[in-house]
């Protein structure tokens, strides 16, 4: 018996040895770590996007799109006067049109880079160009170098029709609202041979200008409309700019408040649970036509490459954006069983930086999916009647530390063929419930702008 206590007591301090070494190994990883992030925070400062030959390398990585608007803010940002202490009275929407083209009838090498494997384009590369459009129209607007630009939020981004590589597109856009710190940008793409008001792509980009040393939102220049068009912009650019203020100071009272969370939506979130009881405690006899949101999740991870950063050192939002997309498109299209078609990104929210050398988790789930009448948006995709939520979620891992922060949100809706018998998407509990009511209420809301 004293025998066994004294092998037990071997185990239990090798084991509490073995946890020792462990937590010696990790203080000292912890150690090397911070020691290689301070390194690269200082080449990040030597690399910036001011030096030249640093800036055309990274964007040799890019789309010739991307490549082609940086290499242009660069040159715009050596050409700039602009000075924080003394604004102008005010700037015009026409100063920051910017538009770029995609000659795909004459260029095999850019169209072959936009293809993807079904022969249409591909719409994550669209989506870092309109990224990376928006970031050359909001230097238009300030034209100062000395204060840094940053993307607040993607609110919208809509299709009307399929685009094709057989036809040359034009993408272009303007700063349709200003507030204090923050402007609003609206961007189409339409054909290059079609006439300016065809569009079949709209977005809205939402940018902030940010004081390099204080790190708080600063000033820019006014907009002054010109045209009736123009002030119709402006009014509705400052009537979704005041939704979201209210969106915002709402989620903020919900916080942490159970009650408040659920008071408007209790009744919709309760009737989900309700629906989910049976696939939840009887699987096997319960409809076949529903499925729990857990079942349709997907996840990919991966190191962030300094090849993905900026202008600004940091990862290309656009190519959060692309990754974001393609992992929401793979979701919809296991969930439909058949090739899902891109339809609209419902929202974007940028929370934390990402920093290369970032391990990066996204992480997928359908969130609820609707068959639609014929006089709505759809027709516009012949024989598509049924749309896809996604939701993607993109978190910064820091296995050293044991840390996970969330670093974006994208909402994104693919649209799939009539006929096609898609499962209804149920909860398997009160926080999914809650999340399907809400995401639903916002696409509503967000319809009716």
């Amino acid at each position: 018996m004293i025998k066994g206590v004294k092998a037990t007591s071997r185990l239990i301090s090798s084991r509490y040895l073995s946890l020792g070494a462990r937590a010696a190994v990790r203080q000292s990883a912890t150690r090397s770590f911070s020691s290689t992030t301070n390194i690269l925070a200082a080449q990040s400062e030597n690399d910036s996007s001011e030096d030249p030959d640093s800036l055309k390398f990274v964007s040799h990585f890019k789309s010739p799109i991307v490549q082609q608007l940086w290499l242009a803010r660069k040159k715009a940002k050596a050409n700039a006067t602009g000075n924080a202490d003394s604004l102008p009275e005010y700037r015009l929407p026409s100063e920051s049109m910017t538009s770029v083209s995609y000659p795909f009838s004459t260029n095999e090498f850019l169209k072959e880079a936009y293809r993807n494997p079904w022969g249409q384009v591909r719409f994550g590369k669209i989506l870092e160009d309109l990224d990376a459009l928006a970031g050359n129209i909001a230097f238009s607007h300030v034209q100062d170098p000395s204060i840094n630009i940053v993307t607040a939020s993607v609110d919208k981004i809509h299709l009307s029709k399929v685009p094709t590589l057989e036809t040359d597109l034009v993408l272009a856009g303007k700063v349709t609202y200003v507030g204090s710190s923050s402007m609003e940008i609206r961007m189409q793409c339409r054909n290059e041979d079609g006439k300016e008001d065809e569009y079949w792509l709209e977005a809205f980009f939402t940018f902030v200008a940010i004081d390099p040393e204080t790190r708080r939102p600063t000033k820019i220049p006014p907009l002054k409309p010109q045209t009736l068009l123009e002030e119709r912009h402006f009014a509705a650019g400052k009537e979704r700019a005041a939704v979201k203020k209210e969106a915002r100071k709402a989620l903020k009272e919900a916080a942490g408040s159970v009650v408040a969370t659920t008071g408007k939506f209790a009744a919709v979130a309760n009737d989900l649970m309700e629906q989910a009881g049976p696939v939840m405690n009887m699987p096997s006899i319960s409809c076949i036509d529903s499925i729990l949101m857990g079942q349709t999740e997907l996840e990919t991870s991966e190191i962030a490459q300094p090849q993905t950063r900026n202008m600004a050192s940091q990862i290309f939002g656009g190519f959060l954006m692309r990754k974001a997309c393609e992992l929401a498109f793979n979701t919809a299209y296991i969930f439909s069983g058949i090739l899902p078609t891109f339809y609209e990104v419902d929202e974007v929210s940028f929370g934390i930086p990402v920093n290369a050398g970032d391990l990066l988790k996204f992480h997928s789930r359908v969130l609820y999916s609707i068959t639609h009448s014929d006089e709505e948006t759809l027709r516009c995709f012949d024989g598509l009647t049924q749309t896809v939520s996604v939701e993607v979620e993109c978190w910064v891992l820091d296995p050293v530390h044991s840390s996970a922060k969330l670093s974006n949100k994208f909402y994104f809706t693919f649209a799939v063929p009539s006929g096609v018998p898609l499962r209804r998407v149920l909860p398997s509990n009160i926080g999914e419930a809650r999340k399907i009511a809400n995401r639903m209420h916002a696409d509503h809301i967000q319809a009716l702008q």
